[in-house]
């Protein structure tokens, strides 16, 4: 059963439950992109350094979170706003990171593939299977979050599922399409943010 953050009974004990395990997420999530850039500059491989430089993204989201949570209705729309522009902003990266792709065509490398895809999936179920008790909180920002994540473990299944495929075949515009989903996607997330986080401001009247 799922219990809201502003439930009486449990708010407080919610509301500590959810800041853990935000900043739970956040440092794992920054020690694995740590890790991936250092095997990544050991082996001289530049996609795998752009999959770990990309976890940057959910490492400043969930820390936002994090830090914000908890200081004020106003600070909290605020801040689900900034994690909308975060989502755009890593869909403008996924589209030019794809321009740069066409532009100059990058070799293919199996185990790097392989990796990302296979680590992005495990680490978008576990971090969802760690929010799921949050997902129907009203609080703009924790929505924020659950609405990241579940998108991106929208995303990554799909990668996961056919990334290796696409990056592996004789012609590259399935990966191609695929670059273009993950940005509608992030897209779609930003504006159902928004979207939300002004709804939340005009029933609350701030």
């Amino acid at each position: 059963m799922d219990v809201p953050l502003n439930a009486p009974a449990s708010a407080d004990a919610t509301s500590r439950a959810y800041r853990r395990t935000i900043w739970l997420i956040a440092g794992g999530v920054c020690l694995f992109a740590a890790g991936e850039a250092a095997l990544a500059l050991h082996l001289g491989s530049r996609q795998l350094l752009k999959d770990a430089l990309d976890w940057g993204y959910d490492v400043a989201i969930y820390a936002l979170a994090a830090f914000v949570f908890g200081r004020g209705a106003r600070a909290e729309q605020a801040s689900a706003l900034a994690i909308a522009a975060i989502l755009a902003a890593a869909a403008v990266h996924t589209l030019y990171d794809l321009a740069d792709k066409i532009s100059n065509p990058r070799p293919i490398e199996p185990f790097v593939i392989g990796f990302s895809a296979i680590s992005a999936a495990a680490i978008g179920y576990v971090i969802l299977l760690s929010l799921i008790r949050f997902r129907r909180d009203e609080n703009p920002l924790v929505r924020a979050t659950w609405v990241s994540t579940r998108n991106a473990v929208i995303a990554t299944t799909v990668f996961a599922g056919a990334t290796w495929a696409t990056r592996t075949a004789s012609v590259r515009w399935p990966e191609y399409a695929l670059d273009v989903f993950g940005a509608a996607l992030l897209i779609q997330g930003a504006c159902a943010i928004v979207l939300a986080a002004m709804r939340d401001r005009r029933t609350s009247g701030l």
